[in-house]
């Protein structure tokens, strides 16, 4: 299984699904949203498994600075990914993708229960 996971490295909750991955001795690929970037595709293959509304972090600061009228534009797949395009940071995180599946957030119940732990 080709496991990647997506991010932000100072973000603290990837830090958890790094260390919780390390922990378990799992094999992964650490893709920083930063520095590596995100493409159409990419997103299309999140979406596939995750709702664009899920994948959209609205507690964060990058939404919270977007206009009114521009965070009301963000209804659907086509107008979440043009804002994840422009903005990765919006991006919730850590995106865990098994090679078959994908997943938002982190948690032990969560990881252990993808991982049959």
């Amino acid at each position: 299984m080709a496991i990647t996971l997506y991010g932000i490295p100072n973000c603290d909750t990837v830090k958890k699904a790094r260390t919780w991955l390390e922990d378990q001795e799992i094999a992964y690929t650490f893709h920083n949203f930063k520095k590596d970037g995100v493409n159409v595709e990419l997103i299309n293959t999140w979406l596939r498994d995750i709702a664009w509304d899920v994948l959209v972090n609205r507690k964060g600061t990058i939404w919270r600075n977007l206009t009114d009228q521009r965070r009301a534009s963000i209804t659907d797949n086509i107008s979440a990914t043009t804002l994840m395009m422009e903005f990765p940071s919006v991006i919730k995180r850590p995106v865990l993708f098994t090679g078959k599946n994908t997943y938002v957030s982190f948690s032990d119940a969560l990881y252990q229960q993808i991982f049959n732990q």
